[in-house]
């Protein structure tokens, strides 16, 4: 069939054709945000989720749906090697930026924006990454004083007030909030709980892996009471049906139920692989519809796709010793898995193996799911690592 007229889109957070199986987390989301727009108690949501899930998918088109709302946003996504106050600075410039075009909200927007620069300008010191322009001088003694806990709080105050003068709300979306350093949480933390009880029009809706939620205890012990912790997940085999179904009928294709339960099979209903699978299906069949000797020949070529793109570039970041461990864990099965039993395998202590599973866990690739327990964040990353680390000689 045509590649052109392809419906399937795998790529890191590309948005898929059919968004299936979210709706009524999305509501949930509009809700929150629409009863923060009024002064509503609400709490910030934080999607956890393994690799694949959809995660930033539905961060981008939450943020789409409020912004369609009119409420103000920003966006940003944290790598492992950025200071938190280095991300919103530039987003919150350019969100306040807009907002000081709401008559309502002029004065205020622009007082925000004068603490902005001297937020910026007193936390250069420290956070070096920090770049952005400024378009007003400080304001002596608004969130200038140096320290980020107190000074995003003074600073997402005044941005909560400015908002609230006009009609709106000021929602922050943030990806791979798992990178963030432990005490900028604690500092996002305490600002939105400052906000929060104030009744501020201020809100997050953030997502990161499953080791988000006990990060976040951690940093302040009070999290857990401000923030819903929806699981997202693989999709239902109904709502998978639905992802590969609809975007083939569309393009008025059709699709033998044998092959449609094969690759809901096959990829377990996560998102990313459904994607994968509905891609390379598409480029094996010759005609409507598609069949399951399609999806056959079509699986081995979305296997070695995902091998050398999805899994390939998180092995690449890995020392030797990591492999290792991480084999071990397949060796074992998907997982979740005792450290003592990983240890067993490696024939090693688990004491000695501790810095090793530490450093796993904050690359994210793999989480505890509860203590002494030991999972992988990707999914299937136990049969990749089979097929990349065959035989026994890697156990030498």
């Amino acid at each position: 069939m045509d590649p052109i007229r392809n419906p399937f889109a795998p790529g890191a957070g590309t948005p898929p054709p059919e968004l299936a199986g979210r709706d009524e987390l999305r509501e949930i989301v509009r809700v929150a945000l629409e009863r923060v727009r009024r002064s509503l108690p609400t709490k910030s949501i934080m999607m956890v989720g393994l690799r694949g899930v959809g995660k930033t998918v539905l961060l981008d088109r939450m943020r789409d749906d409020a912004e369609s709302r009119g409420l103000q946003t920003l966006r940003v996504e944290a790598p492992e090697s950025r200071s938190l106050p280095a991300l919103l600075a530039p987003q919150l410039r350019q969100a306040l930026l807009r907002l000081s075009r709401n008559e309502k909200a002029k004065d205020l927007s622009i007082r925000a924006l004068r603490g902005l620069a001297g937020f910026a300008k007193a936390l250069k010191i420290k956070y070096q990454d920090i770049e952005v322009g400024l378009d007003f001088e400080p304001e002596p003694g608004l969130a200038d004083n140096g320290d980020l806990e107190h000074d995003l709080q003074a600073l997402l105050e005044i941005v909560g007030v400015a908002a609230g003068s006009g009609d709106t709300a000021f929602v922050l979306f943030i990806d791979e909030l798992q990178y963030v350093e432990e005490a900028q949480l604690a500092a996002l933390i305490t600002a939105l709980h400052r906000t929060a009880q104030r009744r501020l029009p201020v809100v997050l809706v953030g997502a990161g892996l499953p080791q988000l939620r006990g990060q976040m205890g951690q940093a302040k012990s009070y999290a857990e009471r401000m923030f819903d912790f929806p699981e997202i997940g693989p999709l239902p085999p109904s709502a998978a049906r639905q992802a590969i179904e609809k975007p083939l009928r569309e393009q008025g294709i059709g699709i033998e139920d044998d092959a449609l339960q094969e690759i809901v099979e096959r990829t377990h209903g996560y998102p990313y692989f459904l994607q994968e699978w509905g891609k390379h299906a598409w480029d094996a069949a010759n005609a409507s519809p598609i069949t399951r000797a399609d999806v056959n020949r079509a699986s081995d070529a979305a296997v070695a796709a995902l091998d050398e793109s999805f899994f390939r570039v998180r092995f690449d970041r890995l020392t030797p010793l990591e492999k290792r461990y991480l084999r071990a864990m397949a060796e074992l099965g998907p997982g979740p898995h005792r450290s003592g039993d990983i240890a067993d395998v490696l024939q090693r202590k688990v004491t000695a193996l501790g810095p090793t599973r530490n450093q796993l866990i904050s690359k994210g690739m793999i989480w505890s799911p509860s203590h002494g327990d030991t999972a992988f964040t990707v999914p299937l990353f136990d049969e990749f690592m089979r097929r990349i680390m065959p035989g026994e000689d890697w156990k030498a």
